[in-house]
């Protein structure tokens, strides 16, 4: 196990601590804004210091293994709730974004993957580092106007505007994580797109999406048949994302890089 790993317990307690403190302030009056977005700042800079430590121990991204990527996700989270709460000012998100950064933390507490410094030839490529990262950004994004359609599903109040664009911006990000996938399939395994278990429900979540923006597109304000469809398009992210790693297809998929 990396040495920096097994000090990301207390980094992430303190990201969840000045979090929830973020999510406290954001509850109250306006005059307490600008110290609830100082600590939401603060709590994903932990997360990124942390991040910044472990490259520099591994000599490598720490974007290979599951618990890498949601290392990232956490920090995303973070980023996308405190440009959310900043952008909208809508008081919740900051509660749903630590809660959601927490459980993603905590996952990699209990669960920890194994880290160590190599990374096999395919990784090795220079698409490596964009095609993950944007991901992860595009999947933050993503999980906040799954948020905010969740809230409006029970609380009917219109967040149309903020969830125009998180949906446009994480919609944009998807796009260009899956072209630059494709390229980096090409070079590391000679093909665009090989049609295993992860690449299809990568297209099908794509798809969902693009379904999304062109009812809106239409005229389809955010009631709630676009709102549950926006969640099941989110349901189709997670099973793209970590979900197709239990199918028995996935021992064989080019996208296993931890054995």
């Amino acid at each position: 196990m990396i040495t920096g790993w097994n000090i990301f317990p207390y980094f992430a307690l303190v990201a969840a601590l000045v979090g929830v403190g973020a999510a406290v302030f954001s509850a109250k009056s306006k005059s307490h804004s600008v110290v609830a977005q100082l600590l939401a700042y603060l709590s994903t800079a932990v997360v990124g210091l942390f991040i910044v430590l472990l490259w520099v121990e591994l000599e490598r991204p720490p974007l290979r293994t599951m618990g890498e990527t949601r290392l990232w996700y956490s920090f995303f989270l973070f980023a996308a709730g405190a440009f959310t709460y900043a952008r909208w000012h809508y008081r919740w998100i900051l509660s749903f974004s630590t809660l959601l950064a927490t459980v993603f933390m905590v996952i990699n507490v209990v669960k920890p993957e194994i880290h160590d410094s190599s990374l096999m030839p395919a990784l090795q490529s220079v698409w490596f580092i964009p095609h993950v990262s944007i991901y992860m950004f595009s999947y933050a994004l993503l999980g906040c106007a799954t948020l905010l359609s969740i809230y409006s599903l029970f609380c009917r109040q219109s967040v149309e505007e903020a969830v125009d664009k998180l949906l446009y911006g994480g919609i944009a990000f998807l796009t260009v994580g899956m072209l630059t996938g494709a390229l980096w399939a090409k070079e590391a395994w000679g093909e665009y797109w090989s049609w295993d278990a992860k690449e299809s429900w990568a297209a099908a979540t794509w798809l969902l999406y693009l379904l999304v923006i062109h009812l809106r597109r239409f005229g389809k304000g955010y009631g709630r048949g676009m709102c549950l469809l926006i969640v099941i398009a989110f349901l189709a992210l997670q099973m793209c994302w970590y979900g197709v790693n239990y199918l028995p297809s996935a021992a064989e998929s080019v996208h296993t890089y931890n054995r």
